[in-house]
């Protein structure tokens, strides 16, 4: 099953994270260009939201700007984890790719791999504070059990949240679950 693609434009994010980050920097579009090591003329097309720029070339541009790739493509208006946010289109309209969360990290970062038999519990330990798990549904259905609530979690969809608290997975349904888990510190 293919992820869930936001229908919002990356591009309008881009351009518009780009243009506040360089004025806010005092940068001119040369100078920006110049340090990002790509011509004025592409960077005039990347704050008019004209070009499908490389993901390369956008860690470039943030590392020029001091920000973050997520800060480039992410929706300013957003205040959550979840970004959702289309960042490359290939050629093929099935190819593309999907920031769906970010988390700061400080020291590690793990990918997982779990599958869970239908019915079947983990019981997690608390993390550290500062640690958070991104939890991407493959198949089936998982139940997320935080302090905060219940989570159900469909294939196709994910969550993020702090796993500095008690948590457990659950299997839902009569079929197994495949998750992929990043836990991030």
């Amino acid at each position: 099953m293919q992820p869930k693609v936001a229908r919002g434009d990356v591009l309008t994010h881009v351009a518009s994270n780009v243009r506040r980050l360089r004025q806010a920097a005092g940068l001119s579009q040369s100078a920006l260009a110049d340090a990002a090591g790509l011509s004025r003329r592409m960077l005039v097309h990347i704050e008019g939201g004209e070009t499908n720029i490389s993901l390369a070339s956008l860690d470039h541009v943030a590392a020029a700007l001091g920000a973050s790739f997520v800060d480039i493509v992410s929706d300013p208006a957003r205040q959550s984890q979840r970004i959702e946010a289309l960042a490359w289109r290939g050629s093929d309209p099935e190819s593309h790719a999907t920031l769906l969360g970010s988390v700061p990290a400080r020291s590690d970062a793990q990918l997982w791999l779990w599958s869970l038999a239908a019915g079947e519990r983990y019981q997690a330990q608390p993390d550290p504070p500062g640690w958070h798990e991104m939890v991407y549904v493959i198949e089936g259905q998982l139940e997320i059990a935080l302090a905060e609530g219940v989570r159900h979690i469909d294939a196709g969809d994910f969550a993020i949240y702090s796993s500095a608290q008690p948590y457990a997975y659950r299997a839902l349904g009569d079929t197994a679950v495949r998750f992929v888990r990043n836990v991030v510190a």
